[in-house]
């Protein structure tokens, strides 16, 4: 199965088990960022991200350039309220 094909899956999956309104919200929010044109400016995969620095898990600031200098680096990006 290809990512594309999970992803998809994935989705179709949410439809599932989140409720109708809350799902419509959701998509509705997710069509408006892609109407705003922010997708067509997402990083696409094989794009080089800008570098950046972030809180780790010690507190200690963490640049993407020290890790990326040490082997690849994998971001995910998490969509919710804590």
């Amino acid at each position: 199965m290809s990512l594309q094909e999970r992803l998809d899956q994935i989705k179709e999956g949410a439809k599932a088990r989140i409720p109708g309104p809350l799902y419509e919200v959701m998509a509705k929010a997710t069509a408006d960022l892609v109407a705003a044109g922010l997708a067509a400016r997402a990083v696409k995969v094989g794009d080089r991200m800008p570098a950046f620095t972030l809180p780790g898990v010690s507190g200690r600031r963490v640049a993407s350039d020290a890790l990326l200098a040490r082997g690849p680096l994998v971001v995910s990006f998490y969509r919710g309220r804590w």
